[in-house]
């Protein structure tokens, strides 16, 4: 998959184009992906994945403390070039680019910078300004500019189509299987290893103090959990608890992230492990 940041020196042949946010890369996804792909070799063109450089909640919510995202940045571009896509566009989003009416950005980046010639689209597909932009809107759009457009049905699960949203309900209740189940793949969390307070060594279960990444990806809700853990190209069994932890944090708003590696010693870390 070659990645595009931005629409500068585009050279496509006869490109199979669909546009979303894509968090999680889910199941749902993947199947609008694979029909790309497939739509792509048929047709001897390329199939495009255009999407943006950050959830476009993060820019528009005017509290941003509270939004949360199934991948980071990197994680969906690495989720993304396991689908066999040929090209992934990276937009950067603005509010110039949220203040564009749907029909605009059709004609200004699906047909001038990407020649666009067919477009596939989700099954609750919307965008541009306010969201105006669905699939009656864009089918009115394309008959303009002479291009394909076609709309694909969602992925059932029990609890109805597997959405993004679906998915996070799903954390943040700790329905790891079923959040899993809908993704595709095991939710993971990444972070750096920080120092704590060594209370869990003193009693004889060292932790490691997990700091996230990124601040906008999705904790599940408080519990105990069991995972596996990579560490140095390194994967180690262990259990890993997300709460309050009332004792250690006398700010109620903080969870703590702390996992115990089981059968680990390693003098690289053990200063580190509470």
């Amino acid at each position: 998959m070659i990645v595009h940041n931005g629409l500068r020196q585009l050279s496509l042949n006869n490109p199979v184009v669909t546009l979303g946010i894509f968090d999680g890369v889910h199941k749902g996804h993947r199947a609008l992906l694979d029909y790309l792909v497939r739509c792509a070799k048929e047709r001897n063109g390329e199939s495009v994945v255009v999407t943006f450089n950050t959830h476009p909640r993060i820019i528009l919510a005017e509290n941003k403390s509270g939004i949360y995202c199934l991948s980071t940045p990197d994680e969906k571009v690495r989720l993304l070039s396991t689908t066999g896509t040929d090209h992934l566009v990276i937009l950067k989003f603005n509010q110039e680019l949220a203040g564009m009416e749907a029909c605009d950005f059709v004609e200004k980046v699906l047909v001038k910078k990407l020649g666009t010639k067919h477009l596939i689209v989700g099954h609750d597909h919307h965008f541009g300004k306010s969201r105006r932009g669905n699939f009656n809107s864009v089918r009115e759009c394309a008959e303009k500019f002479g291009f394909m457009v076609e709309q694909i049905t969602g992925v059932m699960y029990e609890n109805g189509i597997i959405s993004s949203t679906l998915i996070r309900e799903a954390l943040l209740e700790g329905n790891i299987r079923t959040a899993s189940n809908m993704l595709g793949y095991e939710y993971s969390l990444t972070g750096e290893i920080v120092k704590g307070k060594g209370l869990g060594r003193d009693i004889g279960f060292p932790t490691a103090n997990i700091k996230p990444s990124n601040k906008h990806k999705l904790i599940p809700g408080n519990g105990v959990y069991a995972v596996r853990i990579e560490l140095d190209d390194h994967i180690f069994m262990g259990m890993l608890s997300i709460g309050v932890n009332p004792t250690v944090n006398k700010i109620p708003d903080i969870r703590s992230i702390e996992v115990n590696i089981f059968n680990f010693e390693d003098k690289k870390y053990c200063e580190l492990l509470q």
